[in-house]
């Protein structure tokens, strides 16, 4: 999952991923309120991605959230 900053960052991102990765699925894009956080000017928004096979490279995709100023998370 991809953790960005804003819609359009992560409208690009999942775009890209799409493109450059073999997915089964699209990735989805959700927004996500930070913990504690009232103000929805502090949610987040999240690429989600499945990749049950452990395909998708860990350092390209740190790379890529780091491009829009975003994080990776793993469960």
């Amino acid at each position: 999952m991809l953790v960005l900053p804003d819609r359009e960052a992560a409208e690009e991102a999942a775009e890209r991923c799409a493109a450059e990765h073999p997915l089964d699925e699209s990735p989805q894009i959700v927004r996500e309120a930070l913990a504690g956080e009232d103000d929805a000017e502090d949610a987040q928004w999240l690429v989600v991605l499945e990749d049950p096979d452990g395909a998708l490279d860990p350092a390209a995709l740190r790379a890529l959230a780091e491009e829009y100023e975003g994080w990776v998370e793993t469960d």
